[in-house]
């Protein structure tokens, strides 16, 4: 029976030879542990194995998870919101997290602003692309991207560092290389349009337990992994 112990080496190790196979240092890239559904306990254990940055989708659950975890742990750890911001929870977004990946509008990023206390870091902020055109997911389009990441990194208390697309679900992995082959295409567009800060706008959230290798292939610099470490979710 595997161990979270073996799942998460077995994780560094496929991320290490997808970044070996693109020429890259695994340095570059980040391995968020996407705990939703999971408890403070499960957290601990794997941070206990050095994993220190997770990522969580259900703001209730988040924040009933955030402090007992770090108690358990004796560490600060680096919290990650991937889901779907809506303004009701950006107050306890702005408070509790690092990095926010999810953002889509302008409305919400200058919530966010506006609420982050003036004695914590500028939260790090990707916006989201909808890069493979689905109705039913959110995500700004690619064409309106730059506008909205220019308008959003003249915000305070924000430090705007990239895009993160969610693609259209595939059978095989491969075909998901498009999507994120484009993403990248498009950050450094943004990049280079001269709209953002070029030096901070340099991270790609993409790439998740089944695909994440393809991810790292085109650059990913944050993967979000959870069924492949923490296994099968709850209920």
């Amino acid at each position: 029976m595997t161990t979270v112990s073996d799942r998460l080496q077995a994780i560094r190790r496929r991320l290490a030879t997808a970044c070996a196979r693109a020429g890259r240092d695994p340095a570059e890239v980040r391995l968020v542990a996407v705990s939703k559904t999971f408890d403070a306990d499960a957290v601990a254990e794997v941070a206990e194995l050095g994993q220190m940055s997770f990522g969580e989708s259900y703001m209730r659950e988040a924040l009933d998870k955030i402090g007992l975890a770090e108690t358990l742990t004796g560490a600060r750890l680096d919290w990650h919101f991937i889901g779907p911001i809506q303004g009701n929870k950006c107050r306890a977004l702005a408070g509790a997290f690092a990095w926010a990946h999810g953002v889509d509008r302008l409305k919400i990023a200058e919530r966010l602003s506006e609420l982050r206390g003036e004695d914590l870091p500028p939260l790090q902020v990707c916006v989201q692309v909808n890069i493979s055109g689905e109705a039913s997911k959110g995500g700004v389009s690619p064409d309106d991207a730059a506008a909205l990441c220019t308008a959003i990194a003249r915000l305070p208390r924000l430090r705007l560092r990239g895009l993160m697309c969610i693609p259209a679900p595939v059978d095989d992995p491969e075909d998901a290389r498009a999507a994120f082959r484009r993403l990248r295409e498009l950050r450094d567009a943004i990049r280079a349009a001269g709209g953002v800060d070029a030096a901070d706008f340099d991270q790609l959230s993409m790439g998740m337990s089944d695909d994440f290798e393809v991810a790292i292939e085109e650059g990913a610099t944050l993967v979000r992994i959870g069924s492949a470490l923490f296994g099968a979710r709850p209920g």
